[in-house]
């Protein structure tokens, strides 16, 4: 009878242990999230297919595939020296040419303004 109840006890703690594993698995995820650097989540963001799709036009270190309508992007703190103009170019590239292919990412919501925040900090790295 003691193995009986001693099973019973172990059974249930390690129920009530995997519950609260379970539990903290979306704080365990948003702590993953914040250890990722700005920049590393900017380039996630930059290379999926279904958010940035960067590679879709542009040449990018570290990209496979990379396609030749747009401008590489390269020396992108030179090209751009003010992080905002880079912004604003994401943000809704026919601002400066109407005539542009580029999605309007950020008029369109393809991409939310903190998302655009953080491909402009990978696209600067570049």
């Amino acid at each position: 009878m003691r193995k009986k109840a001693s099973l019973i006890s172990t059974a249930a703690s390690v129920a009530a242990l995997l519950g609260s594993v379970s539990l903290a698995s979306p704080a365990l995820a948003a702590e993953e999230e914040g250890a990722k650097s700005i920049v590393e989540q900017g380039k996630e963001i930059a290379f999926a297919r279904k958010k940035g799709n960067c590679l879709a036009c542009h040449a990018i270190e570290g990209g496979e595939l990379a396609g030749t309508i747009g401008p590489p992007l390269v020396a992108m703190k030179m090209r751009y020296p003010d992080k905002q103009k880079l912004y604003d170019q994401i943000w809704d590239a026919r601002v400066k040419n109407p005539h542009t292919i580029m999605p309007p990412f950020g008029p369109h919501e393809i991409l939310t303004e903190e998302e655009i925040e953080k491909v402009v900090e990978f696209i600067y790295t570049l």
